[in-house]
This record gives structure tokens, C-alpha cells and sequence, in this order.
């Protein structure tokens, strides 16, 4: 109880710096940054149909149902094997909730309408599964890492690192601008954390 109060603290702190930084750069920093980058951001087109969405989630759903049917076969499967599985289930749900629910609310535009002549601004409620904010992306990043996070504590510096280089192709790329990688990484790796939490107080649990 005592670790879930501490964690509690530490989520509520981290979003309020969160909110803090997100609203700073999406009135200060996202647009320029984006039309330093735009030019650049053709020479990392490639990037797109390799790393795009949907390979990702169709090869974390492969790997996920791979792992459960393991499970199902031999009885068990190794920790990792089961970090694995539930990184995977957890980046696929988030990214649903993100898809479904967060981008049409905020409906933000993504950089390439904003450089035709749309208005960086949030437009609640009138957004789609293709707005820019949160980034899928790192929603979908965040909370696979978030699970390792969680289950791995000697993760911590390795995964961070990726997920900053992970961001920063977004945003050079031009597919996001700075507040969408920000509010996507904290949301997914707050997602992840949650999920590895929940699966280490069911491991406890007597069966």
C-alpha cells in the first residue's frame, strides 16, 4: 500500500510538470521547431512505411498471441516471456484508447496541415484517429517500455534513451510536433507502469 501511495505521488507530480512543459511548448516552441525541420523532415519519409503503426502492431500482436498460446501449450512461460506479453497487450490498448479517444478530443492538426495554412490549436471534440496529439507512436512506445520499466528496474536508463531517440525522429521527421511526442510518451509509459504494477500484485495473488 505504501509503494502505491509513493507511486501515486510521484504519477500526480509528474504530470503536473508534464501539463506545465506540454503547454509551454505547444504555444512557444512546436511551430518553429516544425519549420526548422520541414525540409529535413523528406529524407526520413522512408521511416514512415518501416516503422509505421500498423507493422507495429501487427508484429506486437503476433508476438503477444505467439506468447499466450505458449502459456496455453506448456503450462508457463518464462518472466520475460510474460513482461513480454503483457508489453505488448498493454502498447496495443493504449494506443487504442489514444486513437479512440484522446486524439479525437483534443483534435490537434498534424504539422503537415499546419504547414499548409491550418491553426495549431486544440479543437475539442472534433478530431480523429489521425490528429497529431497525443503521438501514437510514443503512446505505443511508452507503454511497451513502461511495462519493462516496471518489471525491470535496470531498464530504466536503456529504454529512456530509446524513447528520446524514438522522439526526436518524430519531430525532425516532421509526423509530430514536440507537445505530441511530451503528452505521448507520459501517457503510454504511465499506461505501461500501470500494467506492470497490476501483473506483479496478480503474480502475488494465491492461486
Amino acid at each position: 500500500m505504501k509503494r502505491f501511495t509513493v507511486l501515486v505521488h510521484i504519477w500526480l507530480l509528474s504530470f503536473m510538470v508534464c501539463v506545465v512543459v506540454v503547454a509551454l511548448s505547444f504555444a512557444h516552441i512546436d511551430v518553429p521547431i516544425a519549420l526548422h525541420f520541414w525540409e529535413a523532415g523528406r529524407f526520413l519519409s522512408p521511416l514512415k512505411t518501416a516503422f509505421g503503426t500498423a507493422v507495429i502492431l501487427s508484429s506486437e500482436s503476433v508476438v503477444a498471441l505467439g506468447l499466450i498460446l505458449a502459456r496455453i501449450m506448456r503450462g508457463h512461460i518464462s518472466r520475460f516471456g510474460e513482461a513480454l506479453a503483457i508489453a505488448c497487450l498493454a502498447s496495443i490498448c493504449t494506443y487504442g484508447i489514444n486513437s479512440g479517444v484522446l486524439k479525437p478530443f483534443f483534435g490537434v492538426p498534424i504539422p503537415a496541415e499546419v504547414m499548409e495554412g491550418a491553426r495549431h490549436s486544440f479543437n475539442f471534440l472534433n478530431g480523429s484517429g489521425n490528429s497529431s496529439f497525443p503521438s501514437g507512436h510514443m503512446v505505443l512506445a511508452g507503454a511497451f517500455a513502461g511495462v519493462f520499466i516496471s518489471l525491470y528496474r535496470t531498464s530504466v536508463w536503456l529504454l529512456s534513451a530509446l524513447l528520446v531517440l524514438a522522439a526526436g525522429l518524430l519531430v525532425v521527421g516532421d509526423w509530430h510536433f514536440i507537445s505530441d511526442v511530451i503528452a505521448g510518451t507520459f501517457a503510454g509509459v504511465s499506461a505501461g507502469i500501470l500494467a506492470g504494477e497490476a501483473w506483479t500484485v496478480h503474480s502475488k495473488l494465491p492461486v
